[in-house]
């Protein structure tokens, strides 16, 4: 997803749609072939190497559709379209939904040149498509996993019914592959959301699971004390590239694995680390279960090291620039769907916030500086008064890098559209 820029008139796409990347399963990766700068253009376009194809497991092989896989007398459904019961006041008439499609599968995509992964992505789509809609609206989403993995979609920020929260073995089970997961709930509160998986959360928000959810108000609170003209929204995100593919090569034959116990009427809990209840689990435990988490069977605990930082899917240089005019107001959405902190921090300017987590803030708070943690939306007003480039990134300086080389990661600049420099700015890789 792009940086979302509304026109004059506040409208923006509300749905970025196209499939771009599509990875090719069972095709080998092609090896990156020796080619200088001054060669030709179909010299330089190589694709660079990545980890081999996993092992796919395709799902109409297995004669899944419509089925109930056994696990020891209790059902997995797979059926293939899961609607939940909708909240007693939603309308009736399916014409009274603002709908929307979403489906997760695996893409080819490239952070910036030389560094690409295999990624779990919405509408091949990195990060996923934004969605935008209007306070009050009710909403609904099929969800379509067209992978071999088990996934949700968590509304991070938004009031749902309880059993379309999306958090797999709570409020739903999780959805199968193949399957359509309905959600249907009103586009409440205002502000700045997003959404993501909450299925195998550690690696699959590093990949593509996540996008914005912005519910907009007839009356904006915000527009009223600032007028702004346009808008972007920035995605911080940040990945471990090895262990998004080793991860992802690891789910996959896991999952291959538990399809064809179930099918054969083989699986238990054990296998599935599912359990009814706690008791369940500690029966389990003095009986000689050894959990996933014990070091005899992962081995010594180790934190995601990450070497990628990201906004919208993309490190420096190939990060959005953000565009504004000399006097322009413009409104950026700051969201972090990772899980590591990222001070951002703009050069030459002031800004005001004017919304934490969605909701207006009772004044605008000034600064230059401001702190984005794991979860939390922040949205700034910034004022075109001081005209230049301007370098807007993270001041936790070891994310502003690209396998720790700076610059890179998580920088870009505010650009004003109407101003010539004395020193034209250069694209520098190393300092």
């Amino acid at each position: 997803m792009s940086d979302e820029e509304t026109d004059e008139k506040g409208t923006t796409p509300e749905l970025r749609g196209g499939r771009r990347g599509l990875l090719k399963w069972g095709a080998a990766a092609v090896g990156a072939a020796a080619a200088s700068l001054a060669g030709d253009r179909s010299a330089r376009a190589y694709r660079t190497p990545v980890h081999d194809d996993p092992a796919r497991v395709t799902f109409p092989q297995y004669g899944l559709d419509g089925r109930v896989l056994r696990n020891h007398g209790r059902g997995m459904d797979m059926r293939p379209l899961w609607e939940p019961t909708p909240p007693t006041d939603a309308p009736t008439d399916p014409a009274a939904y603002r709908k929307f499609e979403i489906d997760v599968r695996i893409v080819e995509h490239e952070f910036l040149p030389g560094i690409r992964a295999n990624l779990l992505a919405f509408n091949d789509q990195v990060p996923g498509p934004l969605l935008r809609v209007r306070e009050g609206e009710w909403i609904q989403v099929d969800f379509k996993n067209d992978t071999d993995l088990m996934h949700t979609i968590h509304w991070h920020g938004m009031m749902v019914p309880e059993n379309m929260d999306g958090v797999p073995y709570i409020t739903q089970p999780p959805t199968m592959p193949g399957q359509t997961f309905r959600y249907k709930f009103r586009a409440l509160p205002y502000g700045t959301h997003f959404y993501h998986c909450h299925f195998g959360t550690p690696l699959h928000m590093q990949h593509a699971m996540h996008g914005a959810l912005i519910v907009e108000s007839d009356d904006d609170p915000v527009r009223r004390q600032f007028p702004y003209t346009r808008e972007y929204t920035l995605i911080l995100n940040q990945t471990n590239t090895a262990m998004a593919r080793n991860g992802l090569n690891a789910m996959i034959t896991r999952m291959r694995e538990r399809i064809v116990l179930m099918r054969r009427n083989r699986m238990t809990d054990r296998v599935l680390a599912r359990f009814p209840d706690v008791a369940a689990f500690l029966s389990a435990v003095e009986d000689g279960y050894v959990p996933p988490y014990r070091q005899s069977r992962r081995g010594p605990p180790m934190d995601p090291s990450f070497n990628i930082f990201t906004m919208n899917g993309k490190a420096y240089p190939m990060a959005p620039k953000i565009l504004i005019r000399k006097d322009e107001l413009i409104r950026v959405r700051l969201i972090n769907v990772g899980s590591v902190e990222h001070y951002m921090h703009l050069h030459g300017h002031d800004f005001w916030e004017v919304c934490r987590d969605g909701a207006p803030l009772p004044h605008a708070i000034r600064g230059n500086t401001i702190p984005v943690t794991p979860g939390r939306t922040h949205d700034i007003i910034i004022e075109g008064r001081n005209p230049g480039t301007w370098t807007f990134h993270d001041h936790a300086v070891t994310r502003a890098t690209n396998n720790g080389v700076y610059p890179g990661g998580i920088l870009t600049v505010l650009h004003y559209e109407d101003f010539q420099p004395e020193y034209a700015a250069r694209v520098a890789l190393d300092e």
